[in-house]
């Protein structure tokens, strides 16, 4: 292992010991671990200090070119988070540049009125658009007795779609289990050596037009088959910085714009029908056709949470000011407004939405590029195998 990149795991592990879940899946040489275990405690400045050396030392060790941006942007991710947990205030906006490698600025609010008119076209009806989307979405739920079935029909048919068009290591394999008492829909857990648990959240509501996204963003060909692909890849080639992951970095806005594009890469235009049929087979009535125009409509919504947290951390404007904010133009109720305000006031958490929203932006210019020499399919392979890097996408 080369000496600086035995330093940079080195110092993700230390971030874990202030802020445990920072480390979201290590994969690397246990030793490293039981090193980080037995030290005093970290103190954020002498870790901030660390990442700066670090990104130093990576000028002149001799890695290939693409392996020192790489770690440059993440190092850089790390000082900054390094300084937020010494106490640095630091802007929003800086924030989520130094973290995930964008610039970011406030949403066009004429799009969100653009968005909410396609609704109202599928959405037809005379109450308050509001009112006809939790309609709609109460119309759309899982009976929970038939969760677990769901998840199992759509694993199923996306796994073998992604073996035939992407490729997936022969012992690969994945966990489900159904959750309760978790903040988020559902989570990879990534185990190395081509296996992950993916948890499904039982406590909120499960969706007929969700659960085909949810399924592809954890599995395949999202989190977990890029996982199995960068350790059958890039690390069995000695590339060892990828055997860490880490929370508030470049990968984290890659991998969930990545996961984001995932049914669309295995399936592609015409997924309600697709899923249509499949919830057929369960006896399940699904209009296909109109969850996909729902879908395609609420995608015009997507910078609305990533406003609010600029409003609410660089504006400094009150919560009740932006949970309103929130319920008019993502059409949620007074609840879940309040529980996003919860996830964008966490210390660790509060930039992540940033991943979701950028992540998508950027992959959607890069898959869709005109300029491409390759095809829609050949890039998003790239995505799986290559360590690339937002600023690298730009």
């Amino acid at each position: 292992m080369h000496p600086v990149v035995r330093e940079y795991l080195l110092l993700g592990l230390r971030f874990d010991r202030i802020e445990e879940g920072f480390v979201d899946a290590y994969t690397g040489d246990p030793d490293l671990r039981r090193i980080v275990a037995q030290e005093p405690p970290p103190q954020p400045a002498d870790l901030a200090a660390r990442a700066e050396q670090l990104r130093a030392d990576v000028q002149g060790s001799g890695l290939s070119a693409a392996r020192q941006r790489f770690l440059d942007v993440h190092l850089r991710a790390l000082a900054c988070s390094a300084r937020k947990f010494a106490g640095e205030d630091v802007r929003f906006i800086d924030e989520v540049n130094e973290y995930f490698d964008v610039p970011i600025s406030l949403g066009n609010e004429d799009d969100y009125r653009g968005a909410h008119r396609a609704l109202d076209d599928v959405l037809p009806g005379s109450g308050d658009l509001r009112e006809r989307m939790r309609t709609y979405r109460s119309g759309e739920e899982i009976p929970p007795e038939r969760l677990s079935e769901c998840v199992d029909a759509f694993a199923s048919a996306l796994r073998d779609r992604v073996r035939t068009r992407f490729g997936l290591p022969d012992r690969e394999r994945i966990d489900f289990e159904i959750v309760t008492d978790k903040p988020w829909s559902g989570f990879n857990y990534y185990l190395g050596d081509f296996r992950s648990r993916v948890a499904i959240n039982a406590d909120l509501k499960q969706h007929l037009s969700g659960l085909p996204h949810l399924i592809a963003h954890e599995a395949y060909p999202g989190h977990h088959t890029e996982h199995c692909h960068k350790e059958a890849g890039i690390v069995a080639q000695g590339e060892h910085e990828q055997t860490i992951f880490l929370v508030n970095t470049p990968q984290c806005l890659m991998a969930e714009g990545l996961a984001d594009h995932a049914l669309s890469a295995a399936v592609g235009p015409g997924w309600g029908a697709w899923a249509q049929e499949i919830y057929a087979d369960l006896g399940l009535r699904f209009d296909g056709e109109r969850a996909e125009r729902v879908s395609g409509a609420i995608a015009g919504l997507l910078g609305v949470r990533q406003d609010a947290a600029i409003l609410l951390h660089d504006q400094h404007r009150p919560h009740d000011e932006v949970a309103a904010f929130l319920q008019r133009w993502s059409l949620v109720s007074p609840e879940r407004a309040r529980q996003t305000l919860r996830f964008l006031t966490s210390p660790l958490w509060r930039a992540y939405i940033s991943t979701y929203v950028e992540g998508y932006r950027l992959l959607s210019a890069w898959l869709d590029s005109r300029d491409a020499s390759e095809p829609r399919s050949e890039r998003f392979l790239r995505l799986l195998d290559e360590p690339l890097v937002p600023s690298q996408l730009r």
